[in-house]
């Protein structure tokens, strides 16, 4: 009904439009007056010549009317609205893809953006962090090479020191420890009966083994001074002198003695 309806409107202002042009033109007339006289001496009367006629106008022949449109059919109507109905929504869908394409389009930039982005912060922290821990490591490095200096100056100091020490004490000990030998021998060598016309000056060399308190408990020959009396008379007054004294410090105590004798010392 709606493109019936449409038809007949189309076709009443066709109508209307051609009778207003086959209207026939209106004649055009003109009136002529000659101007008026002079009042001064009047001039011999000049023939007057008639007016020329009007241009005789054509009138317009208005065109013949153009033949009524066919009439229009309504299934051909409803069959072109819908294609034109198909044709609009055709392009509201065309423009609806095409705005979702460029949206996601978009949406596919942004993220490729944000990954970029990301990835490039992710690479510059990674520098960062690998610059950080080379100067950590070299930092690392510096001062464990300067502790291990450290360790070696306060180890070398320590055993300069230990090894003064040690010397100091092995000098005292051996001075002490030759001290009391020198005791010990002052002793035996006051209970030593010589044997009459002793010839020369022999070493006789005893090993003595002893307690803690000095008390021998024997008395070897290791080196005869090739004169058995002298060699005897060393060994009885070695027995005689136990207990022998003993040291001034107990760390100084060695319980086997080894014990030189000659006649003129």
């Amino acid at each position: 009904m709606l493109a019936i309806l449409v038809h007949l409107v189309f076709v009443g202002v066709l109508v209307w439009s051609v009778r207003w042009q086959s209207r026939p033109p209106e004649p055009v007339t003109a009136e002529l007056y000659a101007p008026p006289a002079r009042s001064r001496t009047p001039e011999p009367e000049a023939k007057v010549e008639p007016p020329p006629p009007a241009p005789k106008v054509e009138p317009k022949i208005a065109p013949p009317p153009p033949p009524p449109p066919p009439k229009a059919d309504p299934q051909e109507a409803e069959l072109a609205l819908k294609a034109k109905q198909q044709e609009e929504r055709r392009q509201r869908e065309k423009a609806e893809a095409e705005k979702r394409e460029r949206e996601k389009k978009a949406v596919e930039e942004k993220r490729l953006a944000d990954e970029k982005r990301k990835a490039d912060e992710k690479r510059a922290a990674d520098a960062r962090e690998r610059q950080q821990r080379a100067t950590d490591a070299i930092r690392a490095e510096a001062e464990r090479e300067a502790s291990e200096r450290a360790q070696a100056e306060a180890k070398a100091r320590a055993d300069a020191q230990a090894r003064a020490k040690a010397q100091a004490e092995a000098t005292a000990a051996a001075a002490a420890q030759a001290d009391w030998v020198r005791r010990i021998q002052s002793k035996i060598r006051g209970n030593l009966i010589l044997p009459p016309e002793m010839p020369g000056n022999p070493e006789a060399v005893f090993e003595v083994v002893q307690l803690p308190t000095g008390e021998i408990l024997d008395a070897q020959l290791r080196k005869s001074s090739g004169v058995k009396a002298y060699d005897d008379a060393v060994a009885r007054a070695i027995l005689k002198s136990s207990p022998l004294p003993r040291p001034d410090r107990a760390e100084h105590f060695s319980r086997t003695l080894t014990l030189r004798f000659r006649p003129l010392d």
